[in-house]
This record gives structure tokens, sequence and C-alpha cells, in this order.
């Protein structure tokens, strides 16, 4: 092969390989950064591991809430899509709207012992709303539960 033949082939593969490694890293870049939507019932399923970026919507579960520190700057709480239960820490200022028995969203990654960190918390923003994840994610639900023939009187109890 001539030098300068053999020149551009070495010029057109170091291209190729550095195109190659760019899209991987953007690729494992996204990856990681994505928040993909799960209800309390996939998390309990075992469709999330553990220190993945998520959101998980639901209800706050009423009785649950409970606050720690100075102004109640840690809080705790369970988030149920009225089938299953996963409990919530947050550390931080709860938005105004955030209450017992609303809707809620929350961004954050769920620890080995199954308790979610929650590193962001939505609430809803008039008392008519829902987030379309959380309406879909609680019908699922109640679906899910009239399919496996539990009575009303079940509804928001773990097994």
């Amino acid at each position: 092969m001539h030098p300068a033949r053999q020149q551009r082939v070495m010029i057109v593969a170091s291209i190729l390989v550095g195109s190659a490694l760019a899209i991987g890293l953007l690729l494992y870049a996204f990856n990681e950064g994505l928040n993909v939507f799960f209800t309390p019932t996939e998390i309990a399923e075992g469709k999330v591991r553990p220190e993945q970026n998520i959101r998980i919507g639901g209800m706050v579960k009423v009785g649950s809430l409970r606050k720690e520190g100075l102004e109640g700057t840690r809080i705790e709480f369970v988030a149920t899509d009225t089938n299953k239960d996963i409990p919530v820490v947050y550390t931080g200022v709860l938005p105004d709207l955030f209450r017992e028995g609303q809707g809620v969203v929350a961004e954050g990654r769920l620890d080995a012992d199954g308790v979610f960190q929650a590193s962001t918390i939505l609430a809803k923003h008039d008392e008519n709303y829902m987030s379309a994840e959380v309406k879909a994610a609680l019908e699922a639900a109640k679906a899910r539960q009239a399919g496996n023939g539990l009575p009303p009187a079940a509804e928001g109890v773990s097994p």
C-alpha cells in the first residue's frame, strides 16, 4: 500500500472509532439521566433496579405523613396506588399543596432497603388536577384489583 493511502485509511479508521466512542458515551449519559415513571406496584414487583433515577407517582397515603427536624425538613410518607405501598423519604421544603390523600410525583432513587429517597417532590397545582401518569396508574391499579377479585375494603392495604 502506498504511504498516502495508508494514511487515509488510518484517518478514516480513527474517525470511525472516535465517532463510535462518542455515540456510546452519549447513550450511556442519556440512560443514566433518564427519569422513567413507575407506580408503587411496578416498584414492588421489582421492575426497578436500586440507585436508578426514576419518578414514582401515586397518592400520599392518609395517616402516613411524618415530619422531623427543624420545621419538618425530613419528611417521610407512603406513596400508594391503592394496590401497593412504597415508603418515601424526602429532605427539604415540601410544595404548599402537598397533602395526605392527594396525588404526588417524586423524583429520586430507590435504595437497597426498598425506601424511595426523593430528591424532588411535585404536588398537584389545583384541587381538580392530577398528573395524567398518576391518574392512569391509579386506574390500572383499581382494574388490577378488580381482576384479582379483591373487595373494595382491601383497597390501599398491602399484602
